[in-house]
């Protein structure tokens, strides 16, 4: 008897294949490269998307980046890249290093500790990271 396969290897090997036909460069792309690919948004742009342009009465665009913060931080060490961007944004539109803290560590009570822990972990790495482009 064989060992049963798992049917997301074949889906995975597809992707990759298809990747590699549109480019060589794409064989190694990364969820990280997104990242990098995606620059910060000025406040006034995120405030315009985010914000109060199509709802004035509405929230601010910090204020959507923490709830969509708590809500990545929630869905746990799966939302890495997406966390790390929502934390350079959310600093953008005016959070404070204390109010994204706050967010994680009340999306802890939901989300648990490790996945807290975690968030912690990405936002110095967002804080570390713009002190070293600052330099």
């Amino acid at each position: 008897m064989t060992d049963p396969k798992n049917p997301f290897e074949d889906l995975m090997k597809m992707g990759q294949d298809w990747a590699k036909s549109m480019g060589p460069a794409l064989e190694a792309f990364t969820p990280e490269g997104i990242e990098k690919m995606w620059p910060t948004m000025s406040k006034d742009v995120m405030e315009a998307f985010f914000g109060k342009a199509m709802n004035p009465e509405g929230l601010d665009a910090k204020t959507r980046l923490l709830l969509t913060l708590q809500g990545l931080v929630i869905q746990g060490a799966i939302a890495e890249p997406q966390i790390r961007l929502t934390i350079r944004h959310a600093a953008e539109a005016g959070a404070t290093d204390r109010e994204v803290d706050e967010t994680i560590a009340m999306a802890g009570m939901f989300g648990g500790a490790p996945a807290m822990a975690k968030a912690m972990q990405l936002a110095q790495t967002v804080r570390d990271a713009d002190k070293e482009g600052s330099e």
